[in-house]
C-alpha cells in the first residue's frame, strides 16, 4: 500500500474554486481503479492550506492515475489556484500499532 499526502496552499481567492473542484471530482478519484481512501484535511491554523490522503494498492495504481486523463483534468485545473509551491510524499506503512 502506497499512502499519499499532498499539501497545497491557495490563495484566498482559489480556495472555493478548489473545494468545488474537490467536491465535483471526489467520487471519481475515490473510485479510480487502485484507490482504497481519499480524505481531504484542513489545517488547523491556515484556512487556505489544505491536505489530500489518499491510499494505493500499490506504487504503479498511483502512478496510472498520476498519468490518467482525469489527473490532467483535475490537477490542470487545481495548481492555477496555488499561493505556494505544493508539497507531495509517497509513504509506506512501517510500524502500526
Amino acid at each position: 500500500m502506497v499512502i499519499r499526502i499532498v499539501r497545497m496552499h491557495f490563495t484566498e481567492a482559489g480556495v472555493d474554486e478548489f473545494l468545488e473542484i474537490f467536491e465535483a471530482n471526489k467520487v471519481a478519484i475515490r473510485n479510480f481503479p487502485g484507490c482504497t481512501h481519499l480524505q481531504l484535511l484542513k489545517d488547523a491554523e491556515d484556512a487556505h492550506c489544505y491536505a489530500t490522503l489518499s491510499h494505493w494498492v500499490d506504487g504503479q495504481s498511483l502512478e496510472n492515475y498520476r498519468k490518467s486523463e482525469l489527473f490532467g483534468k483535475v490537477w490542470g485545473r487545481v495548481k492555477t489556484l496555488f499561493s505556494e509551491r505544493t508539497q507531495a510524499f509517497s509513504l509506506e506503512k512501517f510500524i502500526e500499532l
